[in-house]
């Protein structure tokens, strides 16, 4: 089973990924940014590399879906090839920090991409669950729900 979390920057997401890893005793797999070539200069100059950073972004993500899939492993992932398509880069595109061309480009990679692999069998998004108690144990339902078939 693949599970993803979804979310903001600085929302919790590896945070929640770790704590249901442990619970339910599944493979954590946590967006690596210590290795990514792009991010320092990103931040340095977001016009000249947000293309470069996405696409890295994208390579990187389209690598992790198709492993997690071929280990046979219940993983957990606290961030998905998904967000970047849907959300950063139209947002650096709208900001004016990936051109219109360069911003087609990505999206039809994505989609020969996405075309190839396979979504996660549960998606967690849209949660509050540090300071929202109860949001933790809507997740933990869902994913018991999914889990033993329930719904």
């Amino acid at each position: 089973m693949h599970i993803a979390v979804a979310g903001n920057i600085g929302s919790g997401k590896t945070t929640l990924a770790g704590l249901l890893a442990k619970q339910y005793s599944w493979t954590p797999h946590y967006e690596d940014v210590d290795s990514n070539p792009y991010l320092e200069s990103f931040y340095e100059d977001m016009k000249r590399w947000s293309f470069n950073l996405q696409i890295y972004f994208l390579n990187s993500r389209f690598r992790q879906v198709v492993d997690i899939r071929q280990s046979g492993k219940t993983v957990i992932q606290d961030r998905t090839i998904y967000e970047d398509a849907y959300i950063f880069a139209p947002n650096l595109h709208d900001m004016g920090l990936m051109t219109n061309r360069d911003f087609e480009n990505y999206l039809s990679l994505f989609e020969l991409m996405a075309s190839f692999i396979q979504a996660p069998d549960l998606l967690i998004n849209n949660i509050n669950f540090s300071e929202i108690p109860e949001d933790l144990g809507f997740v933990i339902e869902k994913i018991n729900a999914e889990i033993h078939g329930l719904f």
